[in-house]
């Protein structure tokens, strides 16, 4: 007897037929879609540095010896590059962040309208606030390479 195969539904029911190019693929949401998976990928990010931040601190409770040992293998280009990858990643989930506190308020949704055809969504209302925020981290992030890598 061969095995039957069955695919697997999504949480709705409905069959789960973007496996996980459904992550990244930004539909008809375009350029919001993108601005969450940012979101979650730099949020990520932040709790991986925050558990090696912890494990790098906690080196100092081992004596000089040992900080001065872990520090001398951070002093290198990777961790520099790491470095500045952490403060775009900072930079990105906190202006986005501020756009969703924002948004979430109730600020650039609108009042609510009678449903009629062709139906009307919030994205137009909120696209231009993703756009001033991608702005404005741009100039923040141009300026943080000036800062960071003394380029003044």
């Amino acid at each position: 007897m061969a095995a039957k195969t069955e695919k697997r539904a999504s949480p709705r029911g409905l069959p789960n037929r973007l496996g996980i190019t459904g992550w990244v693929y930004a539909g008809r949401y375009m350029i919001e879609r993108y601005a969450y998976l940012f979101h979650r990928i730099t949020g990520l990010a932040l709790v991986l540095y925050l558990c090696l931040h912890v494990f790098v601190v906690g080196e100092r409770a081992k004596g000089e010896a040992a900080w001065n040992a872990i520090m001398d293998r951070m002093d290198s280009p990777l961790f520099r590059a790491g470095e500045f990858l952490l403060l775009v990643a900072f930079l990105v989930h906190a202006i986005n962040g501020f756009r969703l506190i924002l948004t979430e308020t109730g600020f650039f949704i609108g009042r609510p309208s009678r449903p009629t055809y062709p139906f009307k969504t919030s994205i137009e209302r909120q696209r231009p606030l993703l756009l001033f925020v991608m702005l404005v981290g741009a100039v923040f992030i141009g300026l943080s390479i000036f800062e960071f890598f003394h380029l003044y």
